[in-house]
């Protein structure tokens, strides 16, 4: 079976927050197959300022807690970097 690969409408950079990156990032996550005993959280790390546009890095962390062990003992992550122009609108 051929995975295909779902996209969202990101926002464009005039109309981007910190909190509505970590939103889009949900949604896109959202999209994954994964299977449903997997829980995850998304979490803003930093910005990084460059000459001529923002990063904004975040990260996605996956886990399998059970009543027995609510702690994991491995978790899984995913960062992502959205890239913002200072110049392009």
């Amino acid at each position: 079976a051929e995975y295909v690969v779902k996209n969202i409408q990101w926002t464009t950079g005039s109309n981007f927050t910190v909190e509505r990156g970590r939103q889009q990032i949900e949604e896109l996550v959202s999209t994954w197959e994964v299977h449903e005993c997997w829980l995850h959280w998304s979490e803003f790390l930093h910005e990084e300022e460059l000459q001529y546009s923002k990063r904004y890095h975040y990260r996605v962390c996956w886990s399998i807690p059970t009543r027995r062990k609510p702690i994991p003992r491995a978790t899984a992550s995913v960062y992502f970097v959205i890239e913002i122009s200072k110049i392009k609108p």
